[in-house]
C-alpha cells in the first residue's frame, strides 16, 4: 500500500493554530486505499496548540504579535521531509493556505485574510526534494495516484 504524507488537521487531529482540526472526508476516505502518514510541521517544529496565528512575511514567518517563528517552521519542515523519506512518500496532501502546508496560495502576511501566490515552508521543502504536494481541494471522489 502506497504511503502518503497528510496534514494531521485534515485527518481530524486538533493541531491547528486555533486548537481545532479541519477534517476533510475525501482525504480521510483515502485510508481505505493508501497508508496515510499524519504530520503537523508547526507542532513538530516546537510550536504549541493553540498558538498565535502566523503568516509568511517576506523571508520570515511571523506570528500576529510580531514574534519570529521562522526557525520553528524550518525545523518542522525538515522533520516532515525526514518522515516522508523514512516512509517512501512521493506524495503529500497538505492543508491549503497554511504558512507551513499551503500549496499555490498562502495568506499574504498582513493578517487580513488576503491570499497571495506561494507555498508554505514545508511545501517548498517537499517540492524541492521531489515530493508532489496537493491541497485538500484537489482530492476528488475518484482520486488515484
Amino acid at each position: 500500500m502506497k504511503n502518503i504524507l497528510v496534514s494531521a488537521c485534515l485527518l481530524g487531529e486538533p493541531c491547528r493554530y486555533d486548537g481545532k482540526s479541519k477534517p476533510c472526508e475525501r482525504v480521510i476516505a483515502l485510508k481505505n486505499t493508501y497508508n496515510l502518514i499524519p504530520i503537523c510541521p508547526e507542532v513538530m517544529g516546537g510550536l504549541p496548540t493553540p498558538r498565535t496565528p502566523s503568516e509568511i512575511c517576506g523571508e520570515r514567518v511571523l506570528m500576529k504579535d510580531g514574534r519570529d517563528v521562522t526557525e520553528n517552521y524550518n525545523r518542522g519542515a525538515q522533520k516532515a521531509l525526514e518522515i516522508a523519506r523514512e516512509n517512501a512518500c512521493t506524495v503529500a496532501i497538505l492543508k491549503e493556505k497554511s504558512p507551513s502546508c499551503g500549496s499555490g496560495l498562502i495568506h499574504n502576511g498582513s493578517f487580513d485574510g488576503g491570499l497571495v501566490k506561494g507555498d508554505g515552508i514545508t511545501t517548498q521543502l517537499l517540492k524541492q526534494n521531489g515530493i508532489r504536494v496537493l491541497g485538500e481541494s484537489e482530492i476528488t471522489e475518484n482520486f488515484a495516484l
